[in-house]
């Protein structure tokens, strides 16, 4: 048994552990139930689930996730509204965020869609350096979609 100090009490018998956990207003939680003897602590539980959910969530504030940023574009963009798409997501992908890049046909523009997996590739083309695609352009409804993940190879703060 191990008190609540910290320091080793010895082998005591359950009942007896018991009461001296209750005497010190304490719980007996028991830590290592293979271990012969297992080996019981004497600690307040309540404190110490307290204690570790904190730390769980300090860990998790510390964390960097991943998020999928999506650029939705139609097939009769402009040039340059495109390069300025192309840019948002040079700038995500080098911030070590995934790209879903989705292109939206309406009504007639369903028959072009040879047309819209050749600007997918071309945006492939263009993020060649920063990014490699994850899922190529499918068709998923009236949208194709494509996405695209940071170059593992380099180091992005």
């Amino acid at each position: 048994m191990i008190g609540a100090d910290g320091k080793q009490m010895g082998v005591l018998p359950i009942r007896e552990a018991l009461t001296k956990a209750e005497e010190s207003g304490v719980d007996l939680v028991e830590v290592s139930p293979t271990a012969n003897p297992p080996v019981c602590r004497m600690m307040d539980i309540g404190k110490f689930k307290y204690a570790q959910s904190k730390k769980e969530h300090t860990v998790k504030l510390h964390q960097k996730g991943t998020h999928i940023k999506e650029i939705k574009f139609r097939l009769c963009i402009g040039e340059h509204d495109l390069d300025f798409k192309v840019r948002h997501a040079r700038d995500f992908l080098e911030s070590s965020h995934k790209v879903k890049m989705t292109l939206i046909f309406r009504g007639r523009e369903m028959t072009y869609q040879g047309k819209g997996l050749e600007m997918m590739t071309r945006i492939q083309d263009q993020l060649r350096e920063v990014g490699q695609v994850e899922y190529p352009p499918k068709m998923e409804g009236n949208c194709m979609a494509m996405t695209l993940a940071p170059k593992s190879g380099k180091e992005h703060t």
